[in-house]
């Protein structure tokens, strides 16, 4: 008997791949936007931190220059013909006051060190007294105009502390002991401080000695 034969079944073929139509994008999941915005805000930030930074950086330069730059002081006024000829008459009586006085403070010096003795300083102590009264005599014969009239007080009164001064120390002369002369260095450094206050307004820069 002749043997049958039965065909195999082919396999099925499998249906092909959609593929999208003509002109239609692919759809993408809502992942790869997240990514591109957190690109771009992350851009826009780094572009205003190096904005600010840049201006902070030249806020910085500024106020560096502007500390680096000298103060230029304001320029002192002109004296008008009245108070340069005051100021001028009253410098050759400021230069002998301020020469006696340094040389009292250097003999007040040397005696407290045993450097003079005695007689020596109320030498220079009686020099000192002869200056100031001349220059107590010269300032009231001055006329300062109005706008010095303070700066004449002031001097006059100088003058006449130094005068103080010099008249205390001279109490050692009478064997008293060495007080007086520590009563009278207070009273001449007032009368010190005084006269750099009238330097600096009339002469600036002018050293005079306490």
């Amino acid at each position: 008997m002749a043997r049958s034969t039965v065909a195999s079944p082919r396999p099925a073929r499998r249906a092909p791949r959609p593929t999208s139509a003509p002109g239609i994008a692919v759809r993408r999941g809502p992942g790869v936007k997240l990514i591109l915005v957190g690109v771009v805000a992350l851009s826009l930030l780094l572009f205003v931190a190096f904005a600010l930074g840049r201006e902070l950086g030249a806020g910085t330069d500024v106020a560096r220059q502007s500390a680096a730059r000298p103060v230029i002081a304001t320029p002192r006024p002109a004296l008008t013909a009245a108070e340069e000829g005051y100021a001028q008459a009253l410098w050759t009586i400021h230069n002998d006051v301020k020469a006696s006085a340094l040389k009292v403070s250097v003999a007040s010096i040397q005696y407290r060190t045993n450097g003079i003795e005695a007689p020596a300083l109320f030498l220079q102590l009686d020099a000192s007294l002869v200056v100031y009264r001349r220059a107590e005599a010269d300032i009231q014969a001055l006329r300062p105009p109005a706008s010095f009239q303070v700066h004449h007080d002031d001097y006059l009164r100088a003058a006449r502390l130094y005068q103080q001064a010099a008249a205390e120390a001279l109490k050692l002369r009478d064997g008293s002991r060495d007080d007086h002369l520590a009563a009278a260095f207070p009273i001449g450094q007032e009368g010190g401080k005084i006269l750099r206050r009238v330097g600096a307004a009339l002469w600036p820069n002018e050293y005079v000695p306490s």
